[in-house]
């Protein structure tokens, strides 16, 4: 009897392959979601700063006069179009009180914090 040279992986390797790739799948997708969600938190915060910045110019160019209002930038030149919050995709989620001077980014009316 000739002995037959049998190429191939067995069913246990393949399973055992398998069982490899779905841990380290378990382990990474996590991180990309953490990633995805910690860069839109700095997105945001960049777009404060920016905002935070441009209310400051404006106030030094009105005589210490807050602008009444997010749109009173857009007018008058200070930002090329209204903010939109990158966590929520919207342009409605920011809070900015003139009298204080505070801004903050929301989501659905509720303080993100930062």
């Amino acid at each position: 009897m000739k002995k037959r040279n049998v190429r191939g992986f067995t069913l246990v390797e393949i399973l055992i392959v398998v069982i490899i790739l779905g841990i380290l799948a378990a382990i990474v997708i996590p991180q990309f979601t953490n990633a995805s969600e910690d860069a839109k938190k700095s997105s945001t915060q960049s777009t404060l700063q920016v905002i935070r910045g441009q209310i400051e110019l404006y106030k030094i160019k009105n005589g210490d006069t807050p602008p009444t209002d997010l749109t009173k930038l857009v007018t008058d030149g200070y930002l090329p179009s209204y903010p939109v919050n990158p966590t929520t995709n919207a342009t409605a989620d920011w809070s900015y009180t003139a009298s204080t001077g505070v801004l903050k980014a929301t989501k659905g009316g509720t303080d993100l914090g930062y």
